[in-house]
């Protein structure tokens, strides 16, 4: 999930717009629309849809760095297509950094990366995201969604503390169709196989917790985050980014 702080996105990011589209997607898909916070007039909130009966609850994010355009894209694309249906209980963050994203920057208007602000949030946008996050259930599934700009194809991360296999091959076997994949054994800093990585360490040793961390510590036992590769065009990124999130989706919803 590295970004070029120096390089804004090319890609104009209309935020009332895209937001406005959300709540629309959002409403006619029987979901909704849960304000938690405001920065500087522009919304943070959330997309619920609470199925009744037992079913997979399921969370996505994006947005959170502002030059990173495709994620919150696919998100919003499955949700016009319909895809988000009566199969689980969803909750979407599908913009979280409002300023980062208008501006194209990594960071927001303070100029914090606020994928480092969650073990001790100092933003107002990340106050206000787990302050949300706490009033909702457990999650069986966390999906936190990126672009990396020195990537040269798609890469994942699995944190799976179940007892179940997950699904980071399948993903990648079927990601392939559409992105090259990031082949390097060192990816962020961390070590990699055939584009997967498997963090591990204490996380209490780490100052600064990403997204994806604090949600594994506090609300999962299984999520992943997806990264294409920034250099790619935009349509191919939004494409390979929903085929991710079908593919692994569709490993937890299949029988046994």
């Amino acid at each position: 999930m590295n970004s070029d702080p120096s390089v804004k996105s090319s890609s104009a990011f209309d935020f009332p717009a895209i937001a406005a589209q959300f709540d629309a997607a959002g409403r006619s898909a029987g979901f909704r629309v849960e304000k938690f916070g405001e920065i500087t007039g522009f919304p943070l909130f959330a997309l619920t849809k609470r199925t009744p009966g037992p079913r997979p609850r399921i969370y996505l994010s994006a947005g959170i760095h502002g030059d990173e355009p495709a994620p919150p894209l696919a998100l919003l694309r499955l949700l016009e297509r319909g895809y988000f249906d009566a199969r689980a209980t969803w909750f979407l963050c599908p913009l979280l950094n409002p300023v980062g994203l208008v501006r194209g920057t990594r960071e927001n208007a303070g100029g914090l990366d606020l994928n480092r602000d969650y073990r001790q949030p100092a933003s107002a946008e990340i106050r206000a995201h787990v302050a949300w996050l706490q009033r909702q259930p457990r999650f069986d599934l966390v999906l936190c969604i990126h672009e990396d700009w020195e990537a040269k194809g798609f890469y994942l991360y699995e944190l799976n503390r179940t007892s179940r296999p997950g699904f980071a091959e399948s993903v990648i076997e079927t990601v392939r169709a559409a992105s090259a994949i990031e082949l390097a054994e060192q990816i962020d800093g961390r070590a990699a196989s055939g584009g997967i990585i498997r963090p591990d360490g204490d996380p209490t040793k780490r100052d600064q917790w990403p997204e994806s961390l604090y949600l594994h510590v506090h609300h999962t036992m299984l999520s992943y985050g997806f990264e294409t590769a920034s250099a790619f065009p935009l349509e191919q990124r939004i494409a390979t980014q929903c085929i991710a999130i079908e593919t692994v989706l569709a490993g937890l919803f299949s029988p046994g």
